[in-house]
């Protein structure tokens, strides 16, 4: 760690202060929702856009690869820069790209918008990570779960935000708002964040081919990205279809969508919970839980569509949430006990298989819904924990044969 880390980091506490903690949690609840507020207006813009049905859900996709795209060229610079100045300065980027989705006139106008709100919101995981660097390793799982528990409630709770701002004035304004309160969150960061100082000693070509270099070298972080590249596929893959399909099978208002994703808020709670199992050393058992929770979630939705049962199409989506975020922190925990000088790198490469997995399962949902009803949807959806599982059995397996394992 180099010495001007070391100088910063001597200003905190041992255990970054409670105020600091919930600033980082709401900064990353508030950051990450943006790229999920088009999920549940799907149906509403794709038409005003003038986008046909079948590729709807390009409108969530594009905003997921976007932010693939900012944690593989962006999110290094975390090992390169100040991290509270590039922070701060994606949040303000952000601001310029939502006023543009509110006031796309046309579909590839929205969907360039999406793209870069999913490039800034990358701004998301280099505050992680600086949290993470504030604090010590005892308590790294609990401060970090409870970082995340913020950035969970902003993902679970953007789906019903948006669909009630949209109910009372419209899609436009979902985006509207947001930028402004992100201009507003810009302000607030500049002046609250703590400067984290990496060591520069290396240039941006050389910290990006470290980065894709490091699935070759480090394989705690090959297994634990492909378990969360699966796992977000099926969540997005869920929370993109289930919008659409409640609407054409339930006859659902944006206001009953609301209410339904309001539902799914409640997976939040695994998120510290999660850090805790972690800091314990139960991440592994806590992955094999997670990833079985997933795949259950999936046969809970098919039943609840074919018995016309909102409940078990809900409780399915409280599973499903639960599942993925508690596997995401036990993801984060193990890398981030790695290699601390590596910690922006290391999340960007484990960050962006993440949401390639997200990116493909919105990618597929409105033709899956299409073409095969609900039932498809949930098979495609069980496949990829299903793998998961198979690949993480074939890991323990391999565990008691190697010295180090993640």
């Amino acid at each position: 760690m180099s010495q001007n880390m070391t100088q910063d980091r001597a200003t905190v506490p041992a255990a970054p202060p409670t105020g600091l903690v919930v600033m980082y949690a709401i900064a990353a609840g508030a950051v990450v929702a943006n790229l999920y507020y088009a999920q549940p207006l799907v149906g509403l813009i794709a038409p005003a856009l003038h986008l046909p049905d079948s590729v709807a859900s390009l409108l969530v996709t594009f905003t997921q690869l976007g932010y693939a795209t900012g944690l593989l060229l962006l999110v290094p610079l975390g090992d390169l820069v100040e991290n509270r100045a590039l922070a701060v300065r994606l949040v303000a980027a952000s601001v310029l790209a939502l006023a543009a989705a509110a006031l796309a006139w046309s579909w590839p106008i929205f969907l360039a918008a999406a793209l870069l709100t999913g490039l800034c919101s990358s701004a998301v995981q280099i505050l992680v990570p600086m949290i993470a660097t504030l604090t010590p390793d005892a308590v790294r799982g609990r401060v970090v779960g409870n970082v995340m528990g913020g950035l969970v409630l902003g993902i679970l709770l953007a789906r019903p935000v948006a669909s009630l701002i949209a109910y009372v004035a419209g899609w436009r304004a979902v985006f509207a708002i947001s930028a402004m309160g992100m201009a507003g969150l810009a302000l607030v960061l500049r002046a609250k964040l703590p400067r984290v100082t990496p060591k520069a000693d290396h240039g941006y070509g050389e910290l990006i081919a470290s980065m894709f270099r490091l699935y070759l070298t480090e394989p705690t972080l090959r297994r634990r990205a492909a378990y969360q590249c699966a796992a977000f596929g099926a969540f997005s893959l869920y929370w993109t279809a289930v919008p659409l399909f409640l609407t054409r099978a339930f006859h659902y208002t944006q206001f009953g969508i609301a209410v339904f994703a309001l539902v799914g808020a409640a997976g939040a709670i695994s998120a510290p919970l999660a850090g805790r199992l972690a800091d314990a050393g139960y991440g592994r058992a806590g992955s094999a839980v997670s990833l079985s929770l997933i795949l259950a979630s999936f046969g809970v939705s098919a039943l609840g569509a074919a018995d016309h049962s909102v409940v078990l199409l809900a409780l399915a989506g409280v599973a499903l949430d639960f599942g993925v975020q508690a596997n995401n922190v036990l993801g984060q925990r193990a890398i981030y006990a790695l290699a601390p000088e590596l910690r922006a790198r290391l999340n960007g490469a484990y960050m962006a298989a993440f949401f390639a997995g997200g990116a493909t399962g919105s990618a597929v949902a409105s033709a899956l819904l299409i073409r095969g009803g609900w039932a498809l949807v949930a098979t495609a959806g069980a496949a990829a924990p299903a793998a998961a599982l198979v690949y993480f059995g074939t890991n323990e397996i391999r565990r008691h044969h190697a010295p180090h394992h993640g």
